[in-house]
């Protein structure tokens, strides 16, 4: 379940609860709130409103020392779902990628666990997760501090995020952040060539089938250049011909496999 960022629209939280239990009675979620520098108090926060739907929700710290010793990463058994907080997603990726409590994260989803995260906890989930940076700002002209002013090759700053979604590159507050050419540039530059960006207060939900789905506020937006035709590589220009673009609001379907799209 992945959000957008932003206010979390408490009907969000409690399907987050739902997924993993809580309504049947046996939820256990563990918060990793560890990509914000007051995680230990926001993470703790997000525990005491999952324990209020029902859950018994633990906020855990860890730095990455912590993060890679057996005990740590026994704090995941059992657990039925994994929430991950907001922040700074390349503070996530260091203190949890390739350590112990990683490969345990990745264990419980494969058996069934819910994952769900905001913001930076979103980005963190594809496998190539957007930074934030960018190499250029303002393109060749560089008269401007704004960010993701252009659509262009070698330009958006790019690492290896988790994992867990490897179909699609995902982009969080879209609309709000007018992050629309970011996503784009990555789009078109790299594979899978499918992006989907979600705006704040709304979630994509992936289903254990492959399908999505999309919850509250506001709209998710997909950019689907798989069978587009996209400049050369070898090129200084990016651009494309033939992308194909979704608006999908809350109710909506999205099926990556065939790119299907289901309107409510």
């Amino acid at each position: 379940m992945i959000v957008g960022g932003g206010p979390q629209p408490t009907a969000l939280v409690r399907q987050f609860a739902d997924l993993a239990g809580a309504r049947a009675g046996h939820a256990k979620i563990v918060v990793l709130a560890m990509a914000s520098e007051d995680g230990a108090k926001s993470g703790e926060e997000k525990a005491t409103d999952l324990r209020t739907l029902g859950a018994d929700a633990r906020n855990v710290w860890l730095t990455r020392e912590q993060a890679n010793t057996d005990s740590a990463a026994r704090l995941l058994d059992g657990a039925t779902g994994i929430w991950l907080g907001g922040g700074d997603q390349n503070r996530l990726i260091k203190v949890l990628r390739g350590t112990k409590t990683e490969t345990a994260l990745r264990e419980r989803y494969v058996a069934g666990a819910v994952v769900g995260g905001t913001s930076a906890g979103a980005a963190a989930m594809s496998q190539l997760m957007i930074t934030g940076d960018e190499r250029r700002p303002g393109g060749a002209r560089r008269d401007t501090s704004s960010a993701y002013l252009t659509i262009a090759r070698d330009n958006i700053v790019v690492d290896t995020g988790f994992a867990l979604i490897r179909d699609a590159i995902v982009d969080q507050h879209f609309l709000r952040r007018k992050r629309h050419n970011r996503l784009i540039s990555a789009v078109l530059e790299r594979s899978p060539h499918l992006g989907v960006g979600i705006d704040e207060s709304t979630a994509l939900v992936v289903h254990p089938d492959g399908h999505w789905s999309v919850a509250g506020a506001s709209v998710v937006v997909i950019y689907d250049a798989r069978a587009a035709r996209i400049t050369s590589a070898t090129s200084d220009v990016l651009g494309a011909a033939e992308i194909r673009m979704h608006v999908l609001p809350a109710g909506s379907r999205f099926y990556p496999a065939n790119g299907r799209v289901e309107l409510p």
